[in-house]
This record gives structure tokens, sequence and C-alpha cells, in this order.
């Protein structure tokens, strides 16, 4: 029998011969010095031989448990030789299907269970933030730390919850693959713990499209003070802090009749305490010519209910928001979280003037370069891509304020 010091001592010669172990198995030293390991075995009524591996790839141990498993086949009637081919096609057909392929398949069994705005959205996802990076390559072949470089780099863009989005989007592929052998585990669900948790902090928000959808709609069936509906509906479409919308004045909005319609937010009612510019888009703007009628005779657009001469309650929005049942699911201010992700995950390229939008102080001095007051011109097309987005499927103005209570101030 061989030993690990024969092996190594073992030198080409002029001819390739064998060194002898047991029950069949030898290495087979070639005149290039290379060592294989094979082994004889008898079937369908002749010898044949084996090739398990290369030495010292694959030593003496682990030769000998091969040779083994080669012996029970054949004590079963299988041929090794047909065993191994039969699994190297196997292997091949098992690789064929590149991680997009797989994930277009589990894709078209599931588009018709969602809204076709989601299905684009999950679709959306993959092809610009997964595919590029892993597409080509099998399911069995991508690691945890392949699936892991794939989610950083989400989350480097600021986008979070997109990162916890497309991880879980990412394992359910995965399992699907499993499910049809074509990988046996599922690094999505791996890296789980090592991705930034989601801030949720003392501001709940709903992030999700379609559930936010959901929820407008419920709020505005609402049976409230028109003033209070148009607060909220201002509020979804600039995403500005509560506290801005329900300050807000009259003389802060101008060119209200002009292609460029803005409203601008002085300092003293900013966070930051730097004025804020708030392009609007045409929806933005039925709001304010909406309110008119009830509060334009008033400094605030949204005043009190009991003393007009300031503003509405801090909390009228919210009880809005929880009287359709979303109490300690979102809340005003978690309309700029919404905003954030769903645009952000949009958009990734556009996430500077969504931060711009946000009136967000620039982290880094190439951000700090952009001028509040410029850029008007990008930030009004995201402004009106968001109103398209969001206002889907809502009423309009007219239904908004018709038939509500108290028709004035």
């Amino acid at each position: 029998m061989l030993t690990d010091t024969k092996i190594k001592a073992a030198k080409a010669a002029d001819k390739a011969y064998r060194l002898a172990d047991s029950e069949g198995l030898f290495l087979h030293v070639m005149t290039t010095g290379k060592r294989y390991w094979r082994v004889r075995y008898r079937a369908e009524g002749k010898e044949q031989t084996l090739t398990l591996g290369a030495y010292p790839s694959l030593g003496l141990k682990e030769a000998r448990y091969m040779r083994d498993s080669a012996k029970e086949l054949i004590k079963k009637g299988v041929n090794p030789a047909q065993h191994e081919k039969l699994l190297a096609v196997q292997s091949d057909a098992r690789d064929a299907d590149t991680f997009e392929v797989v994930a277009r398949e589990w894709f078209e069994l599931r588009k018709d269970l969602w809204r076709p705005r989601h299905a684009h959205d999950v679709m959306n996802s993959l092809e610009r933030d997964v595919f590029p990076l892993v597409g080509k390559l099998p399911p069995s072949k991508i690691t945890a730390r392949l699936t892991l470089h794939v989610l950083k780099q989400i989350e480097e863009r600021g986008a979070v919850e997109t990162a916890h989005r497309i991880r879980q989007r990412m394992s359910e592929i995965f399992i699907h693959a499993i499910a049809t052998d074509r990988c046996d585990t599922d690094p999505a669900q791996t890296v789980r713990a090592a991705l930034r948790p989601v801030k949720r902090g003392r501001q709940p928000a709903i992030t999700e499209l379609d559930a936010v959808r959901e929820m407008i709609t419920k709020v505005e069936a609402d049976v409230a003070h028109p003033v209070t509906l148009l607060a909220f509906r201002l509020l979804y479409l600039t995403a500005v802090r509560p506290g801005e919308v329900r300050g807000a004045l009259w003389e802060e909005f101008h060119g209200l009749d002009t292609e460029e319609p803005v409203w601008i937010i002085p300092p003293e009612r900013m966070k930051m305490k730097k004025e804020h510019i708030v392009p609007l888009v045409p929806a933005a703007v039925a709001v304010i010519h909406a309110l008119k009628p009830f509060s334009e005779r008033w400094s605030h657009l949204f005043p009190n209910a009991r003393r007009p001469k300031v503003p509405m309650s801090e909390n009228a929005i919210g009880y809005l928001i929880n009287r359709a049942g979303y109490h300690g699911r979102h809340v005003p201010h978690g309309f700029r979280s919404t905003f954030s992700s769903i645009m952000n995950e949009r958009y990734p390229q556009d996430h500077n003037f969504i931060e711009l939008m946000l009136a967000h102080s620039p982290k880094d001095k190439v951000a700090s370069a952009y001028n509040r007051a410029l850029h008007l011109e990008k930030r009004r097309l995201i402004a009106q891509t968001w109103a398209d987005i969001i206002l889907e499927g809502q009423v309009s103005i007219g239904v908004l304020v018709s038939g509500k209570r108290r028709p004035a101030l």
C-alpha cells in the first residue's frame, strides 16, 4: 500500500509507470511528472479504468474514499465511468441558466399577482441593480460575498430600504432556483444581518408605492374639512416638512399663473435656516387655487378652523391619517421617507437632486456645490414624475373638496 512519503518521492521517468495502492487504486506517474489517481474495475464484462483526480489536489485519503464509492456503484450495477459522465452533464445543465434567466422565469410566475406598476418596479430594480453585476452568473456560482457586494452598492447611494427590498427579491429568486434544482443555497438570506438596519425611529412611514397609494385613497375618502384634505395633498405632493405646510403663507407663492410657479419658504421657517425653493407642478398649483375660496382672506393657506388668524392645528393632518386606520404606521412627516425611498429606488442617478428637494444639507464638498436656487428645471421634472406616480388612481381636486363638510372658514 502507498504512503504519503512514497507518493512524494515518486519522480518522473522515461516511461509512465504505476504505483499500486489497494483494491485497484493506483497512482499513475507521467513522464511530465504529473501524477493522477486511477482505479481499475470490471464492468460490463471487461476491465476498465476510472480517473479520479490529480495529486496533490486529491490526497491519498480522498482517493481511497472515491475508490470505495466507485466500488459501491459497481455493486449496484452502475458503471462508475458512465455515472461520472452523467454527473458532468447534469452539472453543465445546472449551470446553463444564468441568474437573470432564473429571475425572469420567477418574475413571469408572479407578475400576474401584482399590480402592473409594482411588477414594473420589481423588474426595473433587478435590471438596474442586480443583473449588471451578477446577472450572467449561474445561481449556483453566486456566493454570499458577491450578493453582499450587490447590496452594498445600493446602500452606498443612501437607498438602505431599497437594498433590503432587493435582498428579499434576490432571496425569492434563489429559493426558486433551489426548487428547480439550479442551486443549493440562498446567499441572500445569509447576508441579511450584514445590511444596515432600516431606521424606523419615531417617524413611521409607508414606503411601498402600492401601499401608500392605498393609504392616500382611504385618507382622501374621509369626510373631513376641505382645508385639511388639501393640506394633506400638498404635503405628499411636495414632500416638505409638515410644519412648513401648516405655516404656509400666501405671500410665499409666486408665479402661480406662469409656467414656472414656485413656493419660496423663508429661512426662519426652515429647519436648516436656509431659504428653500419648491418648484410647483400643476397638481400642486391646483391645490393652491382650490384653497382660495376657503382661506384667501387670511394670511395662511391653512388657517385654524376656530381661530383663522393662526395656522391649522399641528395634529390635524395626523388625525386625518389615523382615522383612516394608519395610526402607528404612517405619520405626516413620513411622506419625506416615502418620496425619498421610491424616487431613489427608481432614479438613483438623481440622488443629489432628490436631496435638494428634501432640503437636506449636503454631507460632502461635491454635493455642497449644488445651489438650492439652481437646478429648478431638473427638480421640476422630478416633482412632475413624483406627482404622476403618487396621484395615479386618486380623485381629482374637484371630487376631493366637493360634498365635504363645512365648506368655508
